[in-house]
């Protein structure tokens, strides 16, 4: 009876939008592979089916089981990591898969639902106290080891990732400093490379005297203010050399053309500026299934990856384009609203990591291909091709699909 339950209680909107959302990415795969990449569009439909054992699977075992051996699970998944050093398959550079035949499986992709279930289970301990500065520093472990790990393979899209995970440690009770530090580190960063460090540092002196005079009297420390303007005039005179010395040269041709200071449209900005092509060219209604023609003339790399959202621009048009993100902001509210009725703080915390994942993960990847971000590799959930990602994130989703539908067996 008590399974049976748990089956009736499914929350099927979520299923629904997932079904909708995996359906349409084949049918993008699809049409985006036909000029150059036939037989990618078979092997994700292979993945797709192969997903459906997987979903049993997930929802079969008890929900308990995912609180109970969630460390274990964090704890083969960072094993899994450090493996790719030594065994892992090296494919444009990036040592993040192992070989299987002739199938690869990207460990990376496992290990963010390892993570979300690791810092549910240690978030849901009734003696953690967030306030806590050790507390905080043994939550940040957490987050930070699987991205010690990605970083050298090199991955920076998938341990981008990770960085949602301060969200929901900050609607835990991490406080909000941690956020609005690296708010303000990002911030001071982009403008240090579009301004000059001196103007940056002058900006920066004029808002610490109006937030100093701005205060009670009780509140005002010019030792606290002096400190403070050292550290963020120290880190302004550092971001040049970090810039130039740190980032690769990819990696810096690829902000200096989304801050509009370099354009390379035959070289780093290519697939850029050719996404943003395909995309305005869908106009309102697209130009149809299989009849796009930046796509069936493969004008955009790595279309079926990283650039899906340009098929379903230009051949779904705007409304189609809507829709698709409609489907999306419709599961994020959902997962939000089903993560706020859970009775226990492990399915709550895990709920918000989950919404929190595909959300950093849509809005990056859009973001990228029209052209308001740095093209970094973050594929979009459920429509990108392969197996790794749509296996990864169907876990994710069906755990927590899980944990929904057995909290009318909890107390």
């Amino acid at each position: 009876m008590k399974n049976q339950s748990v089956t009736n209680n499914l929350d099927w909107i979520c299923i629904i939008i997932y079904c909708l959302l995996v359906i349409m990415g084949w049918l993008n795969i699809y049409s985006s592979s036909l000029s150059s990449m036939e037989g990618t569009s078979d092997k994700q439909l292979i993945f797709i089916i192969l997903t459906i054992p997987l979903i049993f699977i997930v929802l079969y075992v008890d929900g308990k089981f995912y609180e109970k051996y969630a460390s274990i699970i964090f704890g083969i998944s960072l094993l899994s990591l450090v493996g790719l050093f030594a065994f892992g398959k090296t494919i444009a550079g990036q040592r993040c898969w192992y070989g299987i035949g002739s199938f690869t499986i990207q460990p990376s992709e496992f290990a963010k639902a390892a993570t979300a279930l690791a810092l549910a289970k240690y978030l849901s301990d009734p003696q953690i106290n967030l306030k806590d500065v050790n507390r905080q520093i043994q939550a940040l472990a957490i987050v930070f080891l699987p991205v010690m790990l990605i970083l050298p393979q090199p991955d920076p899209g998938s341990a981008l990732i990770y960085s949602i995970f301060i969200i929901v440690l900050y609607r835990e009770g991490l406080p909000s400093w941690y956020v609005w530090t690296g708010f303000i580190t990002i911030l001071l960063f982009v403008l240090t490379l579009v301004l000059q460090p001196q103007y940056v540092i002058l900006i920066a002196l004029l808002v610490l005297i109006i937030i100093h005079l701005k205060s009670r009297l009780s509140d005002r420390n010019i030792l606290q203010s002096g400190i403070l303007f050292a550290l963020i005039s120290g880190f302004v005179l550092s971001v040049n050399y970090v810039f130039v010395h740190v980032f690769k040269q990819h990696h810096r041709d690829r902000f200096n053309i989304l801050l509009g200071k370099s354009v390379d449209m035959k070289g780093i900005g290519y697939n850029t500026n050719q996404s943003e092509i395909a995309i305005g060219s869908g106009g309102w209604l697209g130009k149809g299934f299989l009849e796009g023609t930046q796509t069936k003339g493969g004008f955009v790399p790595e279309q079926h990856t990283d650039y899906i959202f340009t098929t379903v621009g230009e051949e779904w048009g705007f409304i189609g384009s809507l829709v698709v993100i409609g489907l999306f902001v419709g599961l994020f509210l959902r997962l939000i609203y089903l993560a706020e009725r859970q009775k226990t703080k492990f399915s709550r915390v895990y709920g918000y990591c989950v919404a929190g994942i595909l959300f950093i993960h849509f809005f990056v990847n859009i973001a990228m291909v029209i052209g308001v971000f740095p093209t970094i590799g973050v594929p979009l959930p459920f429509f990108s091709y392969g197996g790794s990602g749509l296996w990864g994130f169907t876990i994710l989703l069906f755990i927590f699909i899980k944990m929904d539908a057995n909290k009318v067996n909890e107390w």
